[in-house]
């Protein structure tokens, strides 16, 4: 069983909180990328959301596909990786493949869409022209 956060070191408990924080963000980016892919909108939101996306991509590949956090968060006390404390282990491990093949997925179609313009609101098809 996970160690619960009374149990853990103050500052595991701190980088847990913030892991969280980071991943539900990460998550909101995720789907606000496929709200825009399905409904074809484009505004500032999608521009963050790709950014944060891919800025969570680099940190993977810093992290040769783990999560860089991981190696700090043992440091500091806490041993169960994030998607653990939600997952079981098997499909924690398939997470990070499964969510950054829904993100290109996703980031795929809005470029997919873009390219024709005629799915956008007139402010899109301006941007796009």
């Amino acid at each position: 069983m996970a160690p619960q956060p009374a149990e853990l070191p103050r500052r595991a408990t701190a980088l847990r909180l913030v892991h969280t924080g980071i991943a539900a963000a990460e998550l909101a980016a995720l789907g606000h990328v496929w709200v825009c892919a399905l409904t074809g909108r484009r505004d500032r939101g999608l521009a963050v959301s790709a950014g944060a996306l891919a800025a969570e991509g680099v940190a993977l590949v810093i992290g040769r596909g783990n999560c860089p956090l991981g190696p700090l968060q043992r440091r500091l006390g806490d041993p169960v990786p994030l998607f653990e404390l939600v997952l079981p282990p098997r499909a924690a491990k398939a997470a990070v493949p499964v969510l950054t093949a829904a993100a290109l997925a996703g980031l795929a179609v809005v470029a997919v869409r873009g390219i024709g313009g005629d799915e956008f609101s007139s402010a899109g098809r301006s941007y796009l022209s």
